[in-house]
């Protein structure tokens, strides 16, 4: 298996180097057959690395050479993540385009190339993309049928609605709270009276008292005089005002 990972890198590091249009005289795109292999060894080569469990001595072998090892390891974890849904790797289907640019000595230096992949749930697209002679990124996009991706967008419709729809309830709750506030306050103000806020009520308390008790006194002795006139003496003596209450009147 290993001897296959060296082929397969081998393989691919010469199609980046020598790959050529068959022109010789102006820089043109690499030839649709050319560009099919390079797909097909790029595709095996992920697959068989990340099978096996060798994305980090391969990423180092890279590294090893004076490559960036970064295009690759974003190749093997985008290839993880669509394995999900390709289910079994069945091989490289047709080329589905090709924009990689070849200067006049045959060497690539700028461009995308797009091959199938077939698997056993869901066909992918692998996507090669190079710069300045070297690849710097490797992406498996899965290929999904109209009903599943019109289910995707309607299921990330009803999570961003309903997780708006929280929030702005979640908003007016605390809205709603703020009225609570001012009564928890009063409240608190109630429950904690300080020592000089009682003395003021006590001193209030005892005036009102003697207010109160000042004016039964002066109504007692109005009363007390009244009724010692109208029996014809000269003086409250002899009788006390013990109680007064009213009396309905009555109209004859």
């Amino acid at each position: 298996m290993k001897k296959l990972l060296v082929s397969l890198s081998i393989a691919l590091s010469l199609l980046l180097v020598t790959a050529c249009s068959g022109k010789e005289d102006t820089a043109s795109y690499i030839a649709d057959s050319d560009a099919l292999s390079l797909g097909n060894s790029a595709a095996y080569m992920v697959s068989q690395v990340v099978d096996q469990g060798m994305e980090e001595s391969y990423a180092a072998n890279v590294a090893a050479q004076g490559a960036d090892p970064a295009p690759y390891a974003n190749a093997f974890e985008s290839w993880k993540r669509a394995k999900e849904d390709i289910g079994e790797f069945l091989g490289v289907g047709n080329l589905v385009s090709n924009t990689m640019e070849v200067d006049v000595l045959g060497n690539m230096k700028k461009g995308i190339i797009e091959v199938e992949i077939l698997g056993s749930d869901h066909d992918a697209v692998l996507e090669v993309m190079c710069e300045r002679g070297e690849i710097t990124s490797i992406t498996t996009n899965v290929r999904y049928s109209f009903a599943e991706n019109m289910k995707k967008a309607g299921l990330n419709t009803l999570l961003g609605m309903g997780t708006v729809f929280c929030v702005l309830i979640l908003i007016s709750l605390i809205i709603s709270a703020f009225n609570l506030i001012p009564k928890i306050q009063n409240l608190g103000k109630k429950n904690k009276v300080s020592p000089t806020e009682q003395a003021v009520e006590g001193a209030i308390a005892q005036i009102i008292e003697q207010e109160e008790a000042a004016d039964d006194t002066e109504l007692v002795a109005v009363i007390a005089a009244a009724i010692a006139a109208s029996e014809g003496r000269t003086s409250t003596d002899g009788f006390v005002v013990r109680s007064i209450r009213k009396r309905a009147r009555r109209w004859a």
